[in-house]
């Protein structure tokens, strides 16, 4: 992003992302690194209580849970295939197993991930986090009404 200063162009310096992310995996601010970066398990604060950096502009909601999936997936699996190899277990110590460390794994992983995709976010100036306004339109339902299917060719109804 650059910045217009008495007629010529600035830019602004470059944010360390893997030290915003690392403070966002760890909960903090991704600015200062002290102030707490959530209010509740999933909700973060929308200012830093710390340095006063604006945190509101964050959108991390979709991207957090694929990270997750992915990471958790290839544990459960991986380890699912291993104790299929070495261990003689049966069928009911799998299906104690493996469903309860999925769900584990997944909550224990979720806010830090979360934390980390804010803080690359903010690192990357993403959504208004560069000092410009987010003026992307709240998202509303569609007003449009869904059209009949039009009838495929050789059914009854389709005309030339």
């Amino acid at each position: 992003m650059s910045v217009q200063i008495h007629g010529s162009i600035a830019q602004e310096p470059e944010r360390e992302w893997r030290k915003a992310i690392g403070h966002g995996l760890k909960g903090r601010c991704p600015h200062c690194g002290r102030g707490r970066l959530f209010r509740a398990f999933l909700k973060p604060v929308d200012t830093c209580e710390a340095c006063g950096e604006p945190l509101h502009h964050q959108r991390a909601d979709d991207l957090p849970p694929y990270v997750v999936i992915t990471i958790v997936g290839h544990i459960i699996v991986g380890g699912l295939l291993l104790a299929e190899k070495y261990a003689d277990w049966p069928m009911s110590l799998h299906m104690a197993i493996w469903p309860a460390l999925t769900v584990l794994l997944s909550l224990i992983l979720m806010q830090p991930v979360k934390g980390g995709v804010i803080g690359l976010q903010w690192a990357l100036r993403m959504h208004g986090f560069g000092g410009e306004p987010d003026d992307r339109p709240e998202r509303q339902p569609s007003p449009h009404q869904p059209s009949p299917a039009q009838p495929m060719p050789g059914q009854p109804g389709h005309h030339r």
